[in-house]
């Protein structure tokens, strides 16, 4: 009875170890990043390091203000990843319910193989296409292209969710006669809400976050935010402090996202692995 409270602490202490090994290096890498954006120039090449910046500038953030077109840049990503992740949602829930209830195997690989496959994969056909039907210079492109990515997530969760929702909710409510529609909409939508929640964070943040699509397809006015980063880049040199600040303002949106529904995030998970097993 008394080794049970060493035993315990030294788990709480291993656990503990375990998540500060897991998550330093990418909290450090953002401190790193947060440091450079509010340096000058000097002391970002200076040897040794400087890590705290001494006094801090926003010169940086500045720049990139005046370097891009930020709040047309915002309102394009916003446009797409809100569209983008709509439209998973309208596709990939009744098509998880679908799957799930249908003990269609076969189409679940399917939308894994579509999960795992590069983007690049599809950029050049489609690229193409938009050339050819002249969609090129809208955002038609990049929303579209965008739903190679948000729908096999949207899909993908969904079908771990309804897989795992009791399905005598569902026989009775056909017996007392409802529809499969009615079932669906009354009884398995409801029920699956912390899927959809999950469903639709990750589904944006991947459209959000997504460059090489918006790099390649967009115009002068249909450019996301992903791409200002890009536009720090010069032939000169690399200017590391306007170079973060764009990478952390384009990271802002989706980190604040993060954080404000990380009990839903961790919720929903939690609630569909245990249910699938």
């Amino acid at each position: 009875m008394r080794a049970r409270p060493w035993k315990r602490r030294l788990e709480s202490l291993g656990f503990g170890l375990a998540v500060f090994a897991l998550v330093s290096p990418a909290a450090l890498v953002f401190l790193w990043m947060l440091s450079l954006s509010l340096k000058n120039e000097v002391d970002n090449t200076a040897f040794p390091p400087v890590f705290i910046p001494n006094p801090p500038t926003l010169d940086n953030f500045r720049a990139v203000f005046e370097r891009n077109d930020f709040l047309l840049q915002a309102w394009n990503s916003i446009v797409v990843s809100f569209g983008a992740t709509g439209i998973a949602l309208a596709v990939g829930i009744p098509a998880g319910y679908g799957i799930a209830k249908m003990r269609a195997t076969k189409a679940a690989v399917l939308i894994l193989i579509a999960r795992i496959t590069p983007g690049l994969s599809y950029l050049i056909p489609l690229f193409l296409l938009f050339q050819w039907i002249g969609l090129t210079g809208t955002l038609w492109p990049i929303l579209i292209t965008h739903l190679v990515l948000t729908v096999p997530i949207a899909v993908w969760v969904m079908i771990g969710f309804f897989e795992g929702l009791p399905g005598e909710l569902e026989e009775a409510a056909l017996v007392d006669g409802a529809t499969i529609w009615q079932a669906f909409r009354h009884v398995a939508l409801p029920l699956a809400r912390p899927g959809i929640t999950v469903a639709t964070i990750l589904a944006f943040i991947f459209s959000w976050n997504n460059f090489i699509f918006a790099m390649v397809l967009a115009g002068r006015e249909t450019r996301t935010l992903p791409v200002a980063v890009n536009n720090m880049l010069t032939f000169e040199q690399i200017s590391w402090g306007p170079l973060s600040a764009a990478a952390l303002l384009v990271t802002a949106p989706v980190l604040i996202l993060t954080l404000v529904a990380q009990k839903q995030i961790v919720a929903g998970l939690t609630q569909g692995g245990v249910k699938g097993g």
